[in-house]
């Protein structure tokens, strides 16, 4: 009998083989051991005052970087001692000590000088092992140097990775040593992003100050350069009048004026923006933000609700958020920017031309500037920054006004009147026009639909629907208008049709599985969902989503509470939910 490996041979002849499971990991402890001890070590490595036994195979077999140096024909293949520069003596003491055992502990201490070691001898578990610390680190005050360590040691994953962390954590980087040390175009690319996730343009705006005023003397002739990258009409007049042209450093620029007044010409001409755009007009978008639905007030049985719920696409759930100032049913929701809007309705009582906003950040509603006209049913849309709100009911008659609000001024303006009175009046912004569809004109349903020109300021009748339909769903995917359900006048509709503008023609697509009247439309991630609304006998929390490929509609998950007559509208958020509010979920209700 032999001791460990045994060879037996069974009746057969045939053999049996053998494999020590721990036979690589005792040879290799036998080998650091020998190593520690000094013995059958061929190669010295010296690295500034510190000597490093160890053996050449064992270095070649698991460093690119020691294998060509012991067996090319370079003149350390032969030596018993190299001298190696630029690397740290510890991180090599550690990387050699990691070739014998596979271990090695990453931590704050030793990575800076842990990484580029690790590169230079192309040990890439324990240079991924660096990064993956870092990334475990990012934090607003440290991102900018994490960023620029992993750029000179290429790391591409850690560099893509800080770099993203930089955009979504602009406001709290901007406000740190690292931001103000920056090179000057470090700053252009990163102001001139379009995945910056700022609140408002007035973050971009202080950040260049700040930026500019930490060195002002070596700095201040770069002002015209950053505030080419700053969007300016984007800032509210507000803030253009009482900070950036009171500001000495842009107003001492004849370049700087030029861009104040183009973005006060951006604000002056609403209905010229569609003309007016360009790269300063365009709205910044968070790279990594998802869309998230939100049902805001509405109404069920004898209740009209002041509570809003959101829909989180990536995880199937509802949450509750916080409620409006003012229960709203049969309200105009609409989103600007990263801010939902709720306009008019009614509250019960009467109806409303208050207006107020959502914060998803703060999870808050503010008051905004009424309207000018009390609007109830009516349709509301979002063109090129400014808010549409028409047609509608005022607690006395059908109405064919509609007026328009700019959050940048914060002011309402009329324009011109639908040829038609429209209350339960749905719009849709399409091509850059908006589309007034069906309503009830106090005698009637309708069936036909009209188009607005902003830079014309005119409405247009274009081809009458397959149905009439008041208190539809209206919403715009892959360039079509679609009208979901709504009331012809004898009974609730569960059709669809859909408007090719190329055309002028509508057509009947897939029913939706439930009647529904007053409920809403909105497109999101290719789909269009169907939220809330009434049957015709009660009101809804049932939602369902239409596929355009595959011309079908499927449910999704229900609402909290039931709603009908409800605003919809979609936000891009970063994070969500808010961390104020109840992270309610379907499961979690019926503890």
């Amino acid at each position: 009998m032999m001791e460990g490996g045994m060879q037996l041979l069974n009746r057969d002849g045939h053999s049996i083989s053998h494999n020590s499971k721990r036979h690589y990991h005792d040879s290799f402890v036998s080998m650091n051991r020998m190593r520690q001890r000094g013995l059958l070590c061929d190669i010295v490595l010296h690295v500034a005052n510190k000597e490093i036994k160890a053996h050449k195979v064992v270095l070649a077999s698991c460093s690119p970087y020691f294998h060509a140096m012991f067996t090319n024909e370079m003149s350390e293949s032969r030596q018993t001692h190299v001298t190696l520069h630029d690397i740290d003596p510890q991180a090599l003491e550690q990387l050699v000590q990691y070739a014998y055992t596979a271990e090695i502990v990453v931590g704050e201490g030793n990575v800076q000088t842990l990484l580029p070691a690790a590169s230079l001898l192309q040990l890439n578990g324990v240079r991924d092992a660096c990064c993956k610390f870092l990334l475990s680190q990012l934090d607003p005050s440290n991102c900018l140097g994490i960023r620029g360590f992993a750029d000179t040691h290429s790391c591409s994953d850690l560099l893509k990775s800080a770099h993203k962390y930089v955009l979504q954590h602009f406001v709290e980087v901007s406000k740190t040593e690292e931001f103000m040390l920056l090179p000057l175009k470090q700053v252009l690319d990163l102001i001139s992003s379009d995945n910056l996730n700022v609140p408002s343009e007035e973050e971009v705006y202080r950040a260049v100050l700040s930026w500019v005023k930490h060195d002002i003397d070596g700095r201040r002739q770069h002002v015209p350069r950053l505030m080419k990258c700053v969007r300016l009409p984007l800032l509210t007049r507000d803030f253009l009048m009482s900070n950036v042209d009171t500001e000495l450093l842009v107003r001492h620029h004849s370049e700087c004026k030029d861009l104040l007044i183009e973005a006060l010409k951006y604000h002056l001409m609403p209905e010229q923006r569609g003309v007016l755009s360009n790269s300063r007009t365009r709205p910044r978008r968070c790279e990594g933000a998802s869309p998230v639905l939100f049902a805001v007030g509405g109404g069920s049985l004898f209740a009209i609700h002041g509570d809003c719920e959101a829909y989180d696409t990536r995880t199937d759930r509802w949450h509750m958020v916080a409620s409006m100032s003012t229960r709203r049913a049969r309200v105009g929701v609409a989103a600007i920017g990263n801010k939902l809007y709720a306009v008019g309705g009614y509250d019960g009582t009467s109806d409303l031309a208050t207006v107020e906003s959502y914060d998803p950040v703060t999870n808050g509603w503010q008051p905004e500037v009424s309207m000018g006209t009390r609007r109830s049913c009516l349709g509301v849309a979002v063109l090129h920054g400014l808010l549409y709100a028409a047609g509608g009911y005022d607690g006395a008659s059908c109405l064919n006004s509609a007026e328009r609000y700019d959050p940048l001024t914060s002011t309402w303006t009329s324009i011109a009147a639908m040829s038609t009175r429209r209350r339960y009046v749905r719009v849709a912004t399409l091509d850059g026009s908006l589309y007034a569809v069906g309503g009830y004109d106090s005698s009637s349903h309708l069936a036909t639909v009209e188009k607005y020109d902003p830079q014309s300021n005119t409405w247009t009748a274009i081809a009458n629907m397959l149905s009439r339909r008041s208190s539809a769903g209206v919403a715009v995917l892959e360039g079509m208008l679609y009208v979901a359900g709504g009331n012809d006048g004898t009974s609730c509709l569960n059709s669809v049709e859909r408007y090719n503008p190329k055309t002028n023609t509508w057509e009947g697509v897939a029913p939706m599985n439930i009647r529904r009247s007053t409920h809403d439309l909105v497109a999101m991630d290719g789909w269009l969902y169907a939220v809330g609304g009434n049957d015709g006998s009660s009101s809804l929390n049932s939602i369902e989503k239409y596929n355009p490929r595959s011309n079908k509609w499927v449910a999704a998950s229900c609402m909290f509470t039931r709603r009908s007559s409800v605003g919809v509208a979609v936000l891009e958020l970063l994070n969500f939910p808010p961390p104020s509010s109840p992270t309610l979920s379907v499961s979690s209700t019926s503890l």
